[in-house]
């Protein structure tokens, strides 16, 4: 009982970050890299790394190499059904909300090979 309760509150604490939550929404758009998910977000690039981190650990979020990039992409949510339950609401709640609407908007145009030129 105690495992379930514990994983349950990992998820939950995961998600407790607006930015967080952000990261989630645009994943449901596209694979990115971090130096994408700093572009969209406009925050710092060790604040995506521990973000990223922390909703890896959550079962939220995977990466696969592929060359210099790491590409960050939602898990199907089949190793936890709080996860499962929570991405597949997650992708019809806030996508009306301003704010995420912006974002999501910009997203087709942050390219990394663009973003890396800089």
């Amino acid at each position: 009982m105690e495992f379930i309760v514990k994983d349950f509150v990992k998820v939950m604490k995961a998600l407790s970050d607006p930015n967080r939550v952000k990261i989630v929404k645009m994943l449901q758009h596209k694979r990115m890299c971090v130096c994408e998910i700093r572009e969209a977000l406009q925050i710092a690039q060790p604040s995506v790394s521990k973000h990223l981190k922390i909703l890896e650990n959550a079962g939220l979020v995977d990466s696969q190499k592929d060359g210099l990039w790491a590409n960050y992409h939602l898990t199907d949510g089949s190793n936890s059904p709080y996860v499962a339950s929570l991405l597949g609401n997650l992708r019809h709640w806030l996508e009306d909300e301003p704010e995420m609407s912006e974002i999501v908007k910009k997203l087709p145009a942050i390219q990394r090979e663009e973003i890396c030129k800089r």
